[in-house]
C-alpha cells in the first residue's frame, strides 16, 4: 500500500512540476514578445537634409544667426513627435532643446518659454516683430520640401564666421535622431 502512495505522490509532483515550467514559459514569453514589438517599431528615415547657418557679426542686431534645415527626402515626421537638439558649445558654450511641438508662444506663433529646455539661445519674437518667418516648427508635419527655421540671435549666442552648430532633430517615441546636421558659419 506504501508503494501505491509514493506512485500517485510522484505523478503528482511531476504534474505540477510540468505545471509551474508552463505557467514561466507563458510568463516570460509574455515579457519577450511585448519587448520586441516595442523594439521593431521603426524610427521615420529622412533620406537627405541640407542645412545653413547665417553669422550673426557685431552690430547686425538680432536678424542674424538664422538656422535653417531642410527636409529633402524621406518619410513624414509629425512634429509633436520631434525635438530639436542645438550644441552651440563651438561658438558661445552652450546647449539647448526645442521641445513641446509644434510651436504655439503667446506672440503668435513664437517659440516661448515653453519650448526651451536647456539654454535659452533661441529668439522667442513672432516673425512680424522679427523673429525668423514660419516653419515646419508651427505646422504639425514636416515633410520632404519643408524647413525647419529659427534664429540665434547675438543676446544669446554669438555667432562668427567660422563657427559651428549642431542640430540634431530627434524622433521622441524611438528616441532616433533622425537628422543631424553640422553647420558651419558662412
Amino acid at each position: 500500500m506504501s508503494s501505491a502512495s509514493r506512485a500517485v505522490s510522484s505523478v503528482i509532483a511531476n504534474v505540477l512540476l510540468v505545471a509551474i515550467v508552463v505557467i514561466l514559459a507563458t510568463t516570460v514569453s509574455v515579457f519577450a514578445l511585448g519587448f520586441v514589438d516595442d523594439v521593431s517599431q521603426p524610427a521615420p528615415v529622412v533620406g537627405q537634409s541640407a542645412g545653413t547657418l547665417e553669422p550673426n557679426p557685431p552690430g547686425t542686431g538680432s536678424d542674424s544667426g538664422l538656422v535653417s534645415i531642410r527636409h529633402e527626402a524621406g518619410d513624414t515626421i509629425r512634429t509633436v513627435d520631434m525635438k530639436v537638439i542645438v550644441d552651440a558649445t563651438d561658438a558661445c558654450g552652450k546647449r539647448g532643446r526645442l521641445v513641446n511641438l509644434p510651436v504655439d508662444g503667446y506672440g503668435g506663433k513664437a517659440i516661448g518659454a515653453v519650448n526651451i529646455e536647456g539654454d535659452d539661445i533661441f529668439d522667442e519674437r513672432p516673425p512680424y516683430f522679427g523673429g525668423p518667418e514660419y516653419s515646419a516648427l508651427h505646422r504639425a508635419t514636416y515633410s520632404a520640401g519643408d524647413e525647419i527655421r529659427f534664429r540665434i540671435p547675438n543676446t544669446d549666442c554669438q555667432i562668427r564666421d567660422g563657427d559651428r552648430v549642431t542640430v540634431r532633430v530627434v524622433h521622441t517615441p524611438t528616441n532616433s535622431v533622425i537628422i543631424k546636421r553640422t553647420l558651419t558659419a558662412r
